[in-house]
């Protein structure tokens, strides 16, 4: 039986993938979350061998940037927030800010709101952008509580381990089915 996050991917007219470990990448924006707080789901959905079961993992995470980055912008046009949607193969492992392998945006644009008011206040209206802007998947600290300067508009795992997990079934991606670029769908909370 389908998932209920991927039933509302295709709902929402999203591609779901049903290989043997062909991922199923996502994240779930809480409805008025709050900057600065781990209070968004990150997960990833896959068969562990083609028809077979389900296997589905959640984890906390941030779709949002953190409060740092609201109030001290890196663009002039303002703080990157992901739009929700699917974008394709966007992803591939390479190293984030030079530090240490992550899921990175190295295959596709991605849209963004830009917030650029600088308060405290995820403003998710408006103008888009639409481009490369380093929008990954990484990790925050090892048990990190605040987002703060974690994401400028990243998708970001509260918790090391659980993003080492991600990392593991990324690999195990590749291993499998020998496909090294990463989709993502990012949801509205419903």
């Amino acid at each position: 039986m389908l998932p209920c996050v991927l039933k509302r991917m295709q709902k929402l007219g999203h591609p779901v993938f049903d290989g043997h470990y062909d991922l199923n990448i996502f994240g779930i924006r809480k409805k008025n979350g709050t900057p600065n707080k781990f209070d968004d789901t990150l997960g990833c959905a896959y068969r562990t061998r083609d028809n077979g079961e389900w296997m589905v993992h959640y984890w906390p995470g941030t779709t949002d940037p953190g409060q740092y980055w609201l109030l001290n912008q890196l663009n002039v046009k303002g703080t990157a927030i992901l739009c929700p949607g699917h974008y394709p193969s966007i992803w591939e492992i390479d190293l984030h800010a030079g530090k240490y392998d992550a899921l990175c945006q190295r295959n596709g644009p991605v849209k963004v709101w830009r917030d650029a008011n600088r308060d405290s206040k995820l403003d998710m209206d408006g103008k888009t952008d639409t481009g490369y802007f380093g929008i990954n998947m990484h990790k925050a600290g090892r048990r990190s509580q605040v987002v703060e300067k974690w994401s400028a508009g990243c998708q970001v795992f509260q918790y090391e381990k659980d993003f080492n997990t991600m990392m593991t079934l990324a690999d195990m991606q590749i291993a499998t089915i020998g496909a090294d670029t990463f989709s993502y769908t990012l949801l509205e909370e419903w």
